[in-house]
């Protein structure tokens, strides 16, 4: 799947227009995260300009988006997971900052930024336990030679240096139009298929075969963690302070699969934050209340609305894995009908 035509990929060779830049994705859905990862950044002291793919938003999105964001199209039919390198395909920077529009950055990015100029990639680690996912079988679909083992970043949250997008973002670009969509989390994929995250195994397939260990940071997982942000504490709201025990802090908090503002999800620290980023009379774009649902609001009534969404999320998640272990129960009895003859083989 395709980002765009040849001429699109060979503009990784343009001189770049600004020093840094972020880049993101959104269509209607994921609105409310992009506003919440826009305002997070105004709010640690990012002004760095935004480009915003526009994958699908309402008109209402862009009217309200457009005065903070450099909004670009998308080209029809491909699906938003392949369009990462839309915006710095289209407009260059010294400093490409990539970050999914389900992210709250709760600490300046200064120092990776300085890495990044220096001509480094910058990724953090993958949640474990695909923190070292590998498949040999990458090289030969994607045409690439040899691969070399590292450790498995994540392709939401990257800061690449000019210097590296013409070999990285156009063998992204290229190997995304080879592989199989139905064999990945899009289509009927498992986590067996060497392409099951797509744009995610494309991207360290080739970062493993393209770029030398030296030309790589990998940022340790837990300073972009995912739910449940577990040893994490919540410190300063208002400043958007989350700490570790040792006092470490992390750059941002990644909320991985089901959105707090479409489905009810447990209450974590990224749900938490969201009435400050997205309601606060000092961000950047203010939402009302009515766009959210209730219990990602403020008040009384939102703090009934969080614990009868935390009783919900729970008993789902319970439900879910007690199906899974019947489920495993099911085929063990069924391995071992089959091995023994049945049951009073």
């Amino acid at each position: 799947m395709a980002v765009g035509s040849g001429d699109r990929a060979a503009m990784t060779g343009a001189a770049p227009s600004v020093p840094c830049a972020i880049y993101a994705v959104a269509d209607r859905d994921y609105f409310i995260g992009a506003v919440a990862l826009l305002n997070s950044l105004r709010l640690v002291g990012h002004h760095e300009p935004v480009f915003l793919v526009d994958a699908g938003l309402t008109e209402g999105q862009r009217r309200l988006i457009a005065p903070h964001v450099r909004l670009i199209p998308a080209p029809e039919g491909v699906h938003p997971v392949f369009l990462k390198m839309l915006g710095p395909l289209e407009h260059p920077a010294g400093v490409a900052i990539l970050l999914d529009t389900d992210m709250i950055v709760v600490r300046p990015l200064m120092e990776l930024i300085a890495v990044a100029e220096g001509g480094r990639l910058v990724g953090f680690i993958n949640n474990p336990p695909n923190d070292d996912r590998f498949f040999a079988e990458w090289s030969g679909v994607l045409g690439l030679g040899p691969l070399r083992r590292q450790p498995y970043l994540a392709a939401g949250q990257l800061l690449v240096p000019h210097a590296l997008t013409r070999r990285l973002f156009t063998r992204w670009t290229e190997g995304q139009a080879k592989i199989d969509v139905e064999r990945t989390w899009i289509g009927r994929g498992t986590l067996a298929d060497p392409f099951y995250f797509a744009d995610m195994d494309v991207f360290n397939a080739v970062v493993a075969a393209d770029l030398q260990a030296d030309e790589i940071l990998a940022v340790e997982h837990r300073l972009a963690p995912n739910p449940p942000f577990a040893g994490l504490t919540l410190v300063d709201p208002r400043g958007l302070v989350v700490r570790y025990a040792d006092g470490s802090r992390p750059f941002l908090l990644h909320h991985i699969l089901s959105k707090p503002w479409l489905k009810a999800t447990r209450t974590n620290l990224y749900s938490m934050l969201l009435p400050r980023v997205l309601l606060a009379p000092d961000v950047a774009l203010r939402l009302t209340p009515e766009q959210l649902p209730l219990r990602l609001r403020d008040g009384w009534m939102a703090g009934v609305d969080r614990r009868r969404a935390d009783t919900q999320a729970f008993l789902y998640s319970e439900g879910r894995r007690r199906l899974g272990a019947l489920q495993i129960r099911t085929r063990l009895a069924e391995r071992r009908g089959r091995r023994g003859g049945g049951p009073g083989g």
